[in-house]
């Protein structure tokens, strides 16, 4: 149904309402349950993503949790709906704290051998990246967390 809305006009109405939800937010001071997902591949590169609004920084796919969604359950959906990508396995890696965030961010970690789309409405760009070779627009938060992430994302990965 949404790919009926002219791309353009998707990404206006994204803007907009990404706009008046922060404001919400602000206003609110609502808590909400939110996950970002640490995407490794074969050469150990990690998943990014560029949304269509938003800052325009590069960053870990995820978004808010359902209801009672538990966090690995809402990573898998969130990563397949804004890369197609699946994880073997996926495992809890713990909580990011963001003093600024109005998240309580659970960090999911796992490995694809798929290949990432980006559907250019929501997701403007998607692709793999060594950590010695971040896009330039890469969150900074986010770049300074990653090796310690990545780190421990091997060390809980079972044998295979």
């Amino acid at each position: 149904m949404l790919h009926l809305i002219p791309a353009p006009l998707h990404i206006a109405g994204l803007r907009m309402a990404h706009a008046v939800r922060l404001r919400w937010w602000r206003i609110v001071r609502p808590r909400v349950r939110g996950c970002r997902v640490l995407v490794l591949d074969a050469e150990e590169r990690v998943l990014l993503i560029r949304h269509s609004y938003g800052s325009g920084e590069w960053m870990l796919p995820g978004g808010g949790l359902a209801r009672r969604e538990e966090p690995i359950m809402g990573a898998l959906r969130e990563l397949g709906e804004e890369t197609g990508c699946t994880l073997d396995p996926a495992l809890p890696l713990g909580r990011i704290d963001e003093p600024a965030s109005f998240y309580e961010t659970h960090l999911v970690v796992g490995w694809t051998s798929d290949a990432p789309r980006a559907d250019r409405r929501e997701i403007l760009e998607a692709a793999f990246f060594a950590l010695e070779a971040l896009p330039e627009r890469t969150a900074r938060v986010l770049a300074a967390h990653l090796p310690d992430w990545v780190t421990a994302a091997k060390a809980a990965r079972p044998p295979r």
